[in-house]
């Protein structure tokens, strides 16, 4: 039976680990704890000198389970010598459409925590998501290491962490779209922390689906990263990514200069592209090499490279 200690011997063994590793990197937000033992359910996530713990539960927690949530919240406190204020408590319940982005409490307190080459801004607080998607930090070297001299789309672009790093790795041009003001102004604040001119870049406060219909500038890179469905009140109809993925697929593929590419990524685990996808593109799945070491679940997300039949 799962106790204190067997929590804690874990919570050990895998920070000693993971922070030696994180060191080396150059990355000051990582995974410690992934439900990796059945009892303990839980996700422990670390922001620089902060520790953020999710807690997967259903409507109702019963005792035991009671027991367990406080047992690693010590855990973390004792291994990491971390005082209550710097332990955040979230709790991850199944999220519909737009209430995952629902404030939860209003701080508005922003902590730059460091990703090889950026500093990127993170609120542990005020919402369920702390602003930077901690599976995607692969796919974010990818864009920096593609990103010279090319014109840069970042959909669906939440707090701006992608098109950070694609400015930062020498694009010519990013555009940014996301359908809430309250994410494009934290990617504003991302860019300027960075120090980096806001010449060459636009923030456009859209419904992606809406931009992809009706744009017509061409882009070197694409990065289509949907949320697996919204029915925000802002949109007229309902989204879900697997029945919509052809038309956004498409919509990119139109925008897409010779020669250029399409990084198409989504969060819902029983995802299957569309064989017409295959028939319109050519498409390579590159989701092994871009979930990062720190994450147990590997369906964390499905991620694919698209390009052009064209393209040499």
């Amino acid at each position: 039976m799962a106790d204190q200690k067997t929590i804690q011997n874990r919570i050990e063994k895998n920070y000693k680990h993971r922070a030696k590793w994180a060191r080396k990197e150059g990355i000051e937000a990582f995974r410690i704890y992934e439900k990796d033992i059945p009892e303990f359910p839980f996700i422990v996530d670390i922001y620089k000198d902060f520790a953020v713990i999710y807690e997967k539960r259903d409507d109702e927690i019963d005792a035991e389970k009671f027991d367990h949530f406080n047992f690693i919240i010590s855990a973390v406190k004792n291994v990491l010598n971390l005082p209550e204020e710097k332990i955040v408590i979230k709790a991850r319940m199944k999220q519909k459409g737009s209430t995952q982005y629902e404030r939860l409490e209003e701080r508005n307190e922003f902590i730059p925590v460091k990703e090889y080459q950026a500093e990127l801004l993170v609120n542990l607080h005020d919402y369920l998501d702390t602003g930077l998607f901690l599976d995607h930090r692969p796919m974010r070297q990818v864009i920096f290491n593609e990103a010279r001299g090319k014109k840069f789309l970042n959909l669906f672009s939440y707090t701006g962490a992608v098109s950070v790093m694609a400015a930062m790795g020498g694009a010519s041009h990013v555009t940014s779209v996301d359908l809430s003001t309250t994410y494009q102004d934290w990617a504003r604040k991302n860019f300027e922390h960075n120090k980096i001119s806001m010449k060459s870049h636009n923030f456009i406060i859209q419904n992606a689906l809406d931009y992809l219909e009706n744009a017509v500038n061409k882009f070197d890179l694409i990065f289509l990263d949907p949320p697996t469905f919204s029915n925000s009140k802002k949109m007229e109809d309902d989204f879900e990514v697997e029945k919509d993925q052809e038309v956004l697929i498409k919509n990119c593929l139109r925008l897409l200069s010779p020669g250029g590419t399409l990084y198409f990524s989504n969060n819902k685990r029983k995802f299957k592209l569309d064989p017409k996808i295959s028939e319109m593109a050519v498409v390579i799945d590159i989701t092994d090499k871009t979930i990062p070491l720190d994450f147990r679940d590997r369906k964390i997300h499905h991620c694919y490279k698209i390009t052009n039949f064209t393209n040499k």
